[in-house]
């Protein structure tokens, strides 16, 4: 990505890294360490302002937008590693620098002699043009466009499909199979990884441990570069031992607060080495001759001999008690195990030490990662219910969704019309719109002017407490004829018509006055009395 400009600093031949906007011929040219100068700082300017139009890009996708960081940070990589060999040019420890200035200046062993120097100079470059006559001028804007558009490649597997969701199996079974672990399901270990203050800091000790928190951490952080290639990483991490130091030095660190205590009054603990995770003398060698020795004084024993004799030396006491060794195995005037092993206290607990903070590492980039963790914790439990076929066509969907979607949240919708927004988040056709007049208001005097937005919610409302208790303060019952009469005076006209045309004495509230349960059942107002007397509604 971008320029690569090892090579032209390194000596007289410019190298391009996908591109060729330098040609060998004008290498050539740039033999002279201050021609090498001045073309790498045109090349660092160069990628500045690349970078500076790569970023006022909007990317269109989520894959769009990865490619982008990772090209910027590319480019700035390489301006960091150009930068750096300028230092030493301008440094100038071989003086080469300062004799191809005086060089310049006509400067020889004879005198000075401007003159010559200018001469021989014109001289190298009418050759040089004799030499290639169709040596062209390089646009630097047709590269930009063509380095703006490039695809940088992203190792990701298919489980972390393309960096939505974290791919923890090996680590999650070599959790299981430990004896710092517990047998739990994948899902449930997306909880409890980015939590190693709950496992007992004696099984942290052991050479498993250490290999399995090495493992995760480096996992994490290759994926956190790969999704987040603009991040300082080094710089979190300065901040995040700063923070550990201090909590270390008052016994604060989480999950160690009581292992200072108890290593006092245990110091061999320190260096035990647990031989149940070793089978063979020939594992127990590489844990390596010091601490072989560490572990052979902690136990009163012998430390001499070659790494071999140390080893089969400890592997003895796998199946055998100390107190059933034979004493040509033992330290002359060893005390025992206590007092031997105070030696390698120290030692031991800068181990334990570098233990905890890799743990306060892997805590910061399980904060960093939370919401990609959560994701992945949901795409686990989905895919559990779906079959192989189904979930092979979901890969695929996937695949096509992560080339194709925008993010809608940068996306600005357009609704010229302000339509009421779907389930979906855009706006509901405008014939839905229309059909159920959704979007307008519609008022009821007879409600104490209550708005209800939208014709359903309209049409429901007749059957609601709200209208009935404003029909019965009028005197005048909630039947089907009253539908869609929302004004007081018309209420009032269309009941007197009704009183006339049947009769006063022919209406019968207790049959034709209708009321609604919570459920929406309809009832008359004698059978809503009785099952309400009942305690049935």
């Amino acid at each position: 990505m971008g320029v690569d400009l090892g090579d032209r600093l390194g000596g007289s031949v410019v190298g391009i890294r996908n591109g060729d906007s330098l040609s060998q011929p004008e290498a050539e040219m740039s033999s002279t360490l201050l021609e090498v100068t001045r073309a790498a700082h045109e090349d660092v300017e160069q990628l500045e302002r690349l970078i500076v139009k790569d970023l006022q890009n909007d990317p269109p996708t989520a894959k769009d937008r990865l490619y982008q960081s990772h090209r910027v940070r590319n480019n700035i990589d390489t301006i960091i590693s150009t930068t750096e060999k300028l230092i030493e040019i301008y440094e100038d420890k071989d003086n080469a620098r300062k004799d191809e200035i005086a060089a310049l200046g006509g400067q020889t062993a004879t005198g000075i002699n401007v003159f010559s120097a200018f001469y021989d100079r014109l001289k190298e470059i009418r050759e040089y043009h004799r030499k290639h006559p169709a040596a062209r001028l390089v646009n630097a804007n047709e590269d930009d466009e063509a380095l703006l558009k490039e695809e940088p490649v992203i190792e990701f597997s298919g489980e972390e499909a393309f960096g939505r969701y974290l791919d923890l199996h090996e680590l999650f079974n070599q959790y299981i199979n430990s004896k710092f672990g517990s047998k739990i399901e994948y899902s449930a270990y997306l909880d409890v990884f980015s939590q190693p203050h709950n496992i007992p800091w004696k099984l942290k000790s052991t050479r498993q441990y250490r290999e399995y928190m090495e493992n995760l951490l480096e996992y994490l952080i290759y994926f956190f570069q790969r999704t987040e290639p603009l991040q300082d990483l080094d710089r979190i991490f300065s901040k995040v031992e700063a923070e550990f130091e201090e909590q270390w030095a008052n016994g604060q660190v989480q999950g160690w607060e009581k292992q200072g205590q108890e290593n006092e009054d245990d110091p061999a603990q320190h260096t035990m080495i647990d031989l149940d995770y070793y089978s063979t003398v020939e594992e127990l060698m590489e844990v390596g001759p010091e601490k072989l020795k560490e572990a052979l004084a902690s136990l009163g024993l012998k430390t001499g001999g070659t790494v071999q004799q140390r080893a089969e030396r400890l592997f003895l006491t796998k199946h055998t008690p100390l107190e059933k060794l034979d004493k040509k195995h033992f330290a002359k005037g060893s005390l025992g195990p206590r007092q031997n092993g105070s030696t390698a206290v120290s030692q031991d607990i800068n181990s334990l030490k570098h233990i905890a903070l890799m743990e306060a590492k892997m805590k910061k980039l399980a904060d960093l990662l939370s919401k990609t963790i959560e994701q992945t914790k949901e795409n686990v439990v989905k895919k559990q219910a779906l079959t192989y076929e189904e979930m092979e066509q979901e890969r695929e969907e996937e695949e096509t969704q992560v080339d194709t979607e925008s993010d809608d949240e940068d996306q600005q919708i357009y609704n010229p019309l302000k339509l009421p927004m779907g389930w979906d988040g855009k706006p509901i056709p405008y014939w839905l719109y229309k059909l159920h007049g959704l979007g307008q208001e519609f008022k009821c005097e007879i409600c104490g002017n209550y708005s209800y937005w939208g014709r359903r919610a309209f049409e429901r409302h007749f059957k609601e407490w709200r209208h009935q208790h404003g029909m019965r303060c009028l005197g005048i019952p909630n039947t089907k004829n009253f539908n869609e009469i929302t004004n007081i005076q018309e209420a009032q006209e269309l009941w007197e018509k009704i009183r006339e045309r049947q009769g006063v004495n022919k209406w019968r509230p207790d049959l034709e006055e209708e009321y609604e349960d919570k459920e929406g059942n309809i009832y008359n107002k004698k059978t809503y009395t009785d099952l309400q007397r009942q305690g049935l509604i």
